[in-house]
């Protein structure tokens, strides 16, 4: 557990602020390796899903589920689904074996009765809120039995191919400036960067 509290402790420090949700993720996605039985993705070995969505203000779930299963937006090996929900899907991809790990609504009132909440809701910043009252709520998730707030789901088996890596980068003949491969257009006799081209993609 002393090792989960580091990873917490670094997802935190990632995120930017202390906050009810980022903790939530961060549980999901421990969670979630644990029952796969598999490590953090340094590569792209896990791929995952998060509910989020846009524009809302549980949305700091998905940084906590990044860093812990190590899925990230960087990766490729992270994708958001418009659901507005507090739930994520990690798939070991070289065995298709995922699970669905969601969060309970246990605390919800706990949560929004918070000085924290209070000031969140007036607008302040959440990293301008004291330190202790961030703690307070990192600590009210992070102390929470797993029974309580988080529901496991069975073990799946996630159908998808899964698209090999383009490895290289070019520079654009017209513009000069470094392009992915799987980025380039044809555009007569020379390959372009999408802005260069003309097209919408």
């Amino acid at each position: 557990m002393n090792d989960d509290r580091q990873t917490l402790l670094k997802a935190l420090d990632f995120h930017g602020h202390r906050c009810w949700a980022s903790v939530a993720g961060v549980r999901v996605g421990l969670a979630a390796l644990r029952v796969l039985e598999v490590k953090r993705s340094g590569g792209r070995q896990l791929h995952g899903f998060v509910e989020i969505g846009e524009d809302h203000g549980g949305m700091c779930f998905g940084d906590g589920v990044q860093y812990a299963t190590g899925c990230t937006l960087g990766k490729g090996n992270l994708e958001k689904t418009p659901y507005g929900k507090l739930a994520g899907t990690l798939i070991e991809r070289a065995t298709n074996r995922a699970i669905r790990v969601t969060y309970k609504p246990t605390l919800q009132k706990q949560i929004g009765a918070s000085a924290f909440m209070t000031k969140r809701g007036q607008g302040i910043e959440p990293d301008d809120i004291p330190e202790a009252e961030q703690l307070e709520l990192v600590d009210l998730i992070w102390n929470a039995p797993e029974a309580d707030i988080l529901t496991l789901g069975e073990v799946f088996a996630f159908e998808r191919d899964w698209l090999p890596e383009v490895m290289g980068f070019v520079p654009c003949t017209a513009c000069g400036e470094l392009t992915a491969r799987a980025y380039l257009r044809v555009l007569g006799d020379k390959h372009v960067c999408i802005p260069c081209s003309g097209y919408e993609r």
